[in-house]
């Protein structure tokens, strides 16, 4: 990472941004807390990833301060706003609900998300991993799926993740147990992408995104829309789908260039158009 950063314009409370070549870096910025997820970082995720996507950034890198990804929700906070509403379910409405817009504009945004797992990553940090395109973690990072230890079932997408990564038996399991799994486990099942020390998980995290953000960025929406269809749509379904993106890409200025590169012998200049 020897390029030079901007910090975002806009101060977070709980998240930093900045801006290295076309990759916005976004990392959860609450150590104290190992990160935990109350719903100021909640908003502050959502307003940084928004900033991100309007700043033209072609790729981000998501990580988190600390000894820890994410710890998952806030606990204490949890049982603050069941105290001072007098219901339990409070923190489960609206805080939920904006989780849960944080893991859909991860998974709609035009451009890849690499996410760094610098340590513990639990519960919804967990599935804040999963929902991101790409997954490097640190050798001493662990995940799990711990609602069930507090009598919770899953949140932000973890039933829909898992099971897709690592197979139905294999996150059953997970889920029901709550167990909690090393990184070289969860490379073995095909939970993330990849493994490496935790003095090079920045480097080689970013070195991926910048290398994404140097794709044609468009060809990258596309396939996450797919990729995001291919769960619900039947065959014919996905080949017209397929059949639309096709099309679209035909039409890019990243298509016409990539083809010029190709018969010129030279690696291809894509812009995102």
């Amino acid at each position: 990472m020897d390029s030079v950063a901007q910090k975002s314009k806009k101060e977070f409370e709980t998240v930093t941004l900045e801006f290295r070549e076309a990759v916005a870096i976004v990392t959860m910025n609450r150590p104290e807390a190992l990160n935990a997820l109350s719903q100021q970082l909640t908003s502050d995720l959502f307003s940084a990833f928004q900033e991100a996507i309007e700043n033209k950034a072609r790729a981000v890198l998501f990580t988190g301060e600390g000894r820890a990804f994410c710890s998952g929700g806030d606990l204490r906070e949890m049982k603050m706003i069941a105290e001072r509403g007098g219901k339990i379910e409070g923190f489960f409405e609206e805080p939920l609900k904006n989780l849960h817009g944080v893991i859909g504009l991860i998974r709609n945004a035009p451009i890849p998300f690499v996410a760094a797992v610098n340590g513990v990553c639990a519960g919804a940090g967990t599935n804040f991993a999963l929902a991101c395109d790409i997954v490097f973690a640190s050798e001493n990072a662990s995940f799990n799926e711990g609602f069930v230890k507090i009598g919770l079932s899953p949140d932000c997408g973890g039933s829909f993740f898992l099971p897709r990564a690592i197979g139905d038996k294999r996150a059953t399991e997970l889920l029901m147990t709550g167990e909690s799994i090393d990184a070289k486990r969860a490379v073995e099942i095909g939970m993330i992408n990849h493994i490496v020390s935790p003095e090079k998980l920045l480097e080689a995290s970013f070195d991926m995104a910048n290398r994404l953000s140097k794709m044609p960025t468009g060809s990258i929406a596309r396939i996450k829309r797919m990729m995001n269809s291919s769960y619900k749509n039947d065959l014919n379904s996905q080949l017209d789908l397929e059949h639309q993106c096709q099309i679209e890409s035909g039409r890019s200025e990243d298509f016409r260039e990539g083809v010029t590169a190709f018969f010129e012998k030279r690696a291809p200049k894509f812009s995102g158009k």
